[in-house]
């Protein structure tokens, strides 16, 4: 897709609202979702969060207890400047940081982090295998990855219903709410043209990942997909 080349500016676009939509359209499970696949990981020193966006994620981890410090990287500077104020609310400002950059160039040394980690963050990636490649260059032998995504239901009748909720009322609310016209089409398209379950577990083991297992949650519409170096 053409938007992914332009990914941070479509993202900067709806930083101010991203969050009020975000749990708006997913009915706050959102959230818990995030909660259940951070209990999948293992306790972990340093976690890199990759395209941290507005934060939750990273806060989660801390949160949770399961990251002693976090590092985010995002491409878009208006989703960090809404993540920044949420670390500072929260508390945490001490053990979580932030930087702009890319996911392919990442500006860490190999064998950086104890853990890695990536909240519907893959599927806005215009080279997923290097994107990929490069989350496990950093990540140390022995350490975790865990990629919360979404995915499609395989049971027809929840399959209608999320196409029809897909295709009509999300673009639909997400540009009223936004007054974005382009920014929920692509995220509806770049939902339904990503690869998942076993095709993406592929794609982790191709970069070098072994372990690979993902859970479905909700009927499929997310999965947690998690693997070690």
């Amino acid at each position: 897709m053409d938007e992914k080349k332009n990914i941070g500016s479509l993202f900067d676009r709806i930083a101010g609202k991203y969050d009020r939509i975000n749990h708006l359209l997913s009915l706050d499970i959102d959230k818990c979702w995030r909660r259940r696949a951070v209990r999948q990981l293992s306790k972990a020193d340093r976690v890199l969060d990759v395209a941290v966006g507005t934060g939750d994620l990273a806060i989660e981890l801390v949160r949770s207890g399961k990251a002693q410090q976090v590092q985010g990287i995002d491409l878009s500077a208006g989703m960090m400047a809404v993540a920044a104020k949420k670390v500072v609310a929260a508390g945490l400002s001490d053990r979580i940081s932030m930087e702009q950059g890319s996911a392919f160039d990442m500006p860490y040394a190999d064998d950086s982090f104890d853990a890695v980690t990536c909240g519907f963050g893959v599927r806005n990636f215009s080279d997923l295998d290097k994107g990929l490649r490069e989350m496990y260059r950093v990540l140390r032998p022995g350490g975790e990855v865990l990629v919360l995504e979404f995915g499609y239901p395989e049971q027809p009748v929840m399959r209608w219903l999320y196409d029809f909720y897909f295709s009509r009322l999300m673009p639909l609310i997400g540009r009223l709410v936004s007054g974005d016209k382009t920014a929920y089409a692509y995220f509806r398209n770049s939902v339904k043209g990503f690869v998942r379950g076993e095709a993406f577990c592929d794609r982790l083991r191709q970069a070098g990942f072994r372990d690979v297992a993902f859970t479905p949650m909700t009927f499929g519409i997310c999965m947690v997909y998690k693997a070690a170096k």
